[in-house]
């Protein structure tokens, strides 16, 4: 049986950046050990799986898989499968409230319905815009100090700082439809010296609720960036990813919890993967209502880059 593939960066408008997703339109209907499969033959962060809507209010299913594992949601498939069907459904686009022609899709992924907003470029679809399915979900660390610096390599004096916002920021565990174990680290220095140390992962986190460990860092490189960030995630089968918009979407809510403020917009610009020599750019938002988080999203730009056809076996009858 030959799939045909496509593969995009996404979070960058660059090829060679971002992080590289794999893409199996019409391919829903394959038997769920065989997209692991594929998944783990593409190599890659995450593959998805394409299909028909299953209800009356989405555009397409997708399944997303790490080489380890389905995932319910993930934001790099999410705003690459955003960008490639307003590519290939052939649907016109709208004037935005910018005046910029943009187009509204919903995702049927296992978290939920994603919405999501597609900015185009002339006739291509260039960049999308998610708003998470649901509201981000705060767990304090059960662990100290002393020994989430030893495992991410730091001395505990490293961990810690200020919001870009305000805000001191602490360790704690934060899901948006995927888990995170977030790590604050004060300077640059740090964090690029960085390195998990997986024996203590696998004793302190590997069966823990939030097993993927997310650095943070208010330092950074780039003009106009308000934060640098590391995602290291072995138990899904990725040593470390180049750019991670479900982590991105933890992070709306630790900032915004970490702000404070009772009502307000607030946005951040973040950069990942420069220690891998992908550089990537994320933008996360935050709305606060009544002293909490009501609404996160978390946009990025996207180029195609490959395509193909991939010989797998049939499934059988």
């Amino acid at each position: 049986m030959d799939l045909p593939f496509f593969t995009l960066d996404v979070f960058t408008d660059t090829t060679f950046g971002g992080n590289p997703l794999g893409v199996f339109p019409d391919a829903t209907h394959l038997p769920t050990d065989l997209m692991q499969r594929i998944t783990r033959e593409m190599n890659l962060s995450e593959t998805v799986f394409l299909g028909p809507p299953e209800s009356g209010k989405g555009d397409a299913r997708v399944r997303i898989f790490t080489p380890g594992r389905e995932v319910p949601f993930a934001g790099h498939p999410t705003v690459g499968s955003a960008i490639f069907l307003a590519d290939r459904l052939g649907r016109q686009p709208k004037p935005g409230p910018d005046g910029a022609p943009e187009l509204r899709l919903v995702l049927e992924e296992n978290v939920g319905s994603v919405p999501v907003t597609v900015r185009f470029d002339g006739d291509r679809p260039a960049a999308a815009t998610f708003t998470t399915a649901v509201l981000p979900e705060h767990r304090p660390s059960p662990h100290t100090i002393e020994e989430v610096a030893h495992m991410v390599g730091l001395d505990p004096s490293e961990i810690g700082g200020v919001g870009p916002h305000g805000g001191e920021l602490g360790v704690e565990q934060v899901s948006c439809g995927l888990e995170y174990f977030i790590v604050p680290v004060r300077t640059l220095e740090a964090i690029g010296r960085s390195r998990l140390d997986l024996t203590a992962w696998q004793r302190m986190l590997a069966d823990a609720w939030a097993h993927h460990v997310y650095l943070v860092c208010p330092e950074t490189v780039g003009d106009g960036v308000d934060l640098q960030v590391r995602m290291y995630a072995p138990g899904s089968g990725v040593p470390e990813d180049p750019a991670t918009g479900s982590a991105a979407a933890a992070l709306g809510g630790y900032l915004s919890k970490a702000d404070g403020r009772d009502d307000g917009s607030l946005g951040w610009t973040v950069e990942q993967g420069l220690e891998m020599g992908r550089p990537s750019l994320i933008h996360v938002g935050a709305e606060r209502s009544g002293g909490t988080t009501s609404r996160v999203t978390v946009g990025g730009a996207a180029v195609p880059v490959s395509r193909g056809t991939m010989t797998v076996p049939h499934p059988g009858p």
